[in-house]
């Protein structure tokens, strides 16, 4: 089976596991587990902030973010297809008391002057914009990555009128290598940043939260309040450990990968796909042909996995396990679906 769900779906290559298994424990609880110490350092070095908080999802990492730069009757501004807004079950409302603002944009990519139009002014009858959330590569729009000069200019005008900066990095690291930025580069333009181990680098659990250490003192105090505080963690973290060493120059192999599937069905009767979007190793196309549904059941039968994450759409991702052998099987067997 030739899995496109989600880059979430890796598993962990054999020298990952063997890290795992060789990794130095401690209580995490404590601060004494070695092996979540030295990934956290290195997290906050590789992006250039004061500390860095080990956390077990990017959608726990998220929410912290938000609880961390915003208080119960603010809000946060937040393009209308983020991952925050749709897939992370209102955790911001239920747990900070904080509203999200949905800013329409076209592809995920909204500029200083649209973010400015939705700030509130001070007033008694408004809540407080406290913050922003940019999210690079944008999931739902495709995998677009925030071009360096964008970030900046949004970034700055939030820092202007008094907002802070919160970025989903779940894909930072496809972003740096979409847009020839580093990490580093992309962090500068945050307030706090998290970027998710259990992606395309290929991590069985978890994410990273970084920012400044007050920033980080307080994720942890959430952490704990999220139920999050974990143990002999490093077990864990030794994957990450491995990931930040191994796995991210790889990365560039499955944008190239998610590039020829790409082209690849572009030339088929009946899909729709906007090449341009494709930035990096995801692939959104929509198909005329035929219901989303039973394209996506077909698929199956014949041996490739999909997701929709819309009626209207399917999304393709390329990952660690898929090769270029892989690609080129995947496009027969949807060319076979959509001939049938």
């Amino acid at each position: 089976m030739i899995d496109l769900r989600s880059d979430t779906v890796t598993l962990p290559s054999p020298g990952m596991r063997a890290a795992m298994a060789a990794a130095e424990l401690g209580d995490d609880g404590y601060g004494e587990d070695p092996s979540v110490n030295l990934l956290e350092g290195m997290s906050a070095d590789r992006f250039g902030t004061e500390a860095a908080l080990f956390v077990s999802s990017g959608t726990m990492g998220n929410l912290i973010g938000l609880l961390v730069n915003a208080r119960s009757g603010d809000e946060v501004i937040v393009d209308r297809h983020s991952h925050v807004l749709v897939s992370e079950t209102a955790g911001a409302a239920m747990v900070g008391g904080i509203q999200l603002v949905p800013l329409p944009s076209a592809n995920g990519i909204f500029s200083a002057v649209e973010l400015r139009d939705v700030t509130r002014p001070p007033g008694l009858n408004y809540p407080r914009s406290a913050a922003v959330v940019i999210e690079t590569t944008h999931n739902r729009h495709g995998g677009v990555a925030w071009p360096l000069a964008e970030l900046r200019g949004v970034s700055n005008a939030a820092h202007e009128s008094g907002m802070r900066v919160h970025i989903d990095g779940a894909r930072v690291f496809n972003a740096a290598i979409a847009t020839g930025a580093t990490v580093r580069e992309i962090a500068a333009n945050a307030d706090t940043i998290t970027f998710c181990l259990s992606k395309g680098l290929g991590c069985p659990v978890g994410s990273v939260f970084c920012g400044t250490r007050d920033a980080v003192d307080r994720a942890r105090h959430w952490r704990k309040m999220l139920g999050g505080s974990m143990r002999q963690a490093g077990v864990l973290a030794a994957a990450g450990i491995y990931a930040l060493d191994n796995m991210v120059g790889r990365l560039a192999e499955d944008h190239v990968n998610a590039r020829t599937l790409a082209e690849g069905l572009a030339e088929l009767p009946g899909v729709t796909l906007d090449l341009e979007r494709v930035q990096s190793n995801v692939v959104a196309f929509d198909v005329n042909s035929m219901p989303v549904p039973a394209f996506l059941e077909a698929c199956a039968r014949g041996g490739v996995k999909g997701g929709s994450p819309s009626r209207s759409r399917v999304r393709f991702v390329t990952h660690y396990g898929i090769d270029a052998e892989g690609i080129q099987s995947a496009l027969r067997i949807v060319e076979g679906v959509l001939s049938s």
